[in-house]
C-alpha cells in the first residue's frame, strides 16, 4: 500500500551489473550488484538529470525502493515532490554497496573493494548509458550518515564528475565519532581477539545483538580508511589491543579520511558544484553536529557556495530531510 495511492507513481527498474573493479575485494563479498532505478511517472528517463542514492551503515540502495510502513519509500517521496511541482523531475540510482562488515564508506580500499571505482567508471556510466539520462553537468549524489560521508568525500574527490551534492548527517569530525568507539570494541573483542573470527561469528549468530552491529560498523571503518592488505578481510584497528593507546601512524591513515582533513587540500574545488547541501540535527548523537559546524565554517571561510541547515532533531528516521535536499539538487540540475 502507498501512503498516498492519488499520486502518478514512477517506475522501478531493477537491473544486475557485474563489476570488475569489485574482483579485488578482499572481504568475498559478490561483485553482480543490483541497482534499482527510478524514473518518474510520464518519462521513459532520456534527457533527465540523475541523482544516485547513497544509502546509510547497515543498508543497500535497494532498502530505500521498498515499501515502507507509516511513511514514504524514496519513489514514493519523489513521485510527491515532482507531482507538487516541489522539483522537476529525475532519474535516480539506488545502487546495492553492501558489505559483509555491514555497510560502505564509498571510497577504495584494499579490503573493502574500489567502491569509488565502482560508482565512476561502472554504475553511473551503466545507467546513463541505459537510461539516457545525467552526463556532464547533470549528475548529483546524495546521501545520509555514512552515504552522506560517500556524498561529501566525492564531492570533495571528484567535483569535475558531480555537479551537485547533499550531505545529511555525514560523517565527519572523526576525533569526536570515532576515537571513544575503540573501549566498547576492545570489550567486544576480548573473548575473541582475531578480528575476521569475529566477523565470522557475528554472521553465525542466530540473533545478532545491536551492540555487535556498532562493533561491525567500527570494522567497516578500519577496513576503508586503514585497511591491512595481509590480514584476512584485511583487518586492523588503530589501537594497541590491550590499553587501547593510539597508533599514530595507523591513525593518522583515519584521519587522512576525515572530510575536515580532505576540505584543506579539495575544498577550493568545491566552487564548480552547482549545489552543495549540507545539514544535521542539532543533537545527533554521534557528534556528528560539530563535525558539520567545523565544515560549513570551513568552506564559508573558502567562499564556497553552499546551503547549511541544522535541525532539531537527532541521528534516526530523518528522511523527511530530503523533502528539502532533493528539490535543491534537481533544480541545480534541470
Amino acid at each position: 500500500m502507498r501512503k498516498d495511492p492519488l499520486t502518478p507513481a514512477g517506475t522501478i527498474h531493477r537491473h544486475a551489473l557485474e563489476s570488475q573493479v569489485l574482483k579485488t575485494n578482499l572481504l568475498g563479498d559478490p561483485t553482480r550488484r543490483s541497482v534499482d532505478v527510478y524514473v518518474p511517472a510520464g518519462h521513459d528517463g532520456r534527457g533527465l538529470p540523475l541523482l544516485v542514492d547513497l544509502v546509510g551503515f547497515t543498508a543497500g540502495g535497494p532498502a530505500h525502493t521498498n515499501w515502507k510502513n507509516f511513511g514514504e519509500n524514496v519513489p514514493e517521496r519523489l513521485d510527491r515532490l515532482i507531482a507538487n511541482g516541489d522539483m522537476p523531475p529525475v532519474v535516480v540510482a539506488f545502487p546495492d554497496c553492501f558489505t559483509r562488515l555491514g555497510g560502505n564508506q564509498y571510497v577504495n580500499s584494499a579490503a573493502m573493494g574500489r567502491w569509488d571505482d565502482f560508482l565512476l567508471t561502472e554504475a553511473v556510466p551503466w545507467v546513463e548509458k541505459e537510461f539516457g539520462c545525467g552526463g556532464a553537468g547533470r549528475r548529483g549524489v546524495f546521501g545520509k550518515s555514512s552515504g552522506g560521508y560517500g556524498a561529501m568525500v566525492h564531492a570533495l574527490l571528484h567535483p569535475d564528475f558531480w555537479s551537485a551534492a547533499a550531505v545529511h548527517s555525514g560523517d565527519m569530525g572523526f576525533e569526536l565519532l570515532y576515537r571513544h568507539e575503540f573501549v566498547p570494541v576492545l570489550r567486544a573483542l576480548a573473548k575473541q581477539p582475531d578480528l575476521a573470527q569475529w566477523v565470522d561469528d557475528f554472521w553465525q549468530a542466530r540473533k545478532p545483538k545491536d551492540s555487535d552491529v556498532h562493533i561491525l560498523m567500527m570494522l567497516a571503518q578500519a577496513a576503508s580508511f586503514d585497511p591491512d592488505p595481509s590480514a584476512r578481510y584485511g583487518l586492523r584497528l588503530p589501537v594497541t589491543l590491550d590499553t587501547c593507546e593510539i597508533v599514530p601512524e595507523r591513525w593518522a591513515n583515519w584521519m587522512a579520511w576525515d572530510p575536515l582533513t580532505l576540505v584543506e587540500r579539495h575544498g577550493r574545488g568545491l566552487k564548480a558544484l552547482k549545489a552543495l547541501y549540507i545539514d544535521c540535527g542539532d543533537v545527533d548523537q554521534y557528534n556528528l553536529v560539530y563535525g558539520a559546524r567545523r565544515m560549513h565554517q570551513r568552506l564559508s571561510q573558502l567562499d564556497v557556495p553552499h546551503l547549511y541547515e541544522e535541525f532539531a532533531d537527532d541521528h534516526t528516521a530523518v528522511d523527511y530531510r530530503m523533502d528539502v535536499s532533493l528539490p535543491v539538487l534537481a533544480k541545480a540540475l534541470a
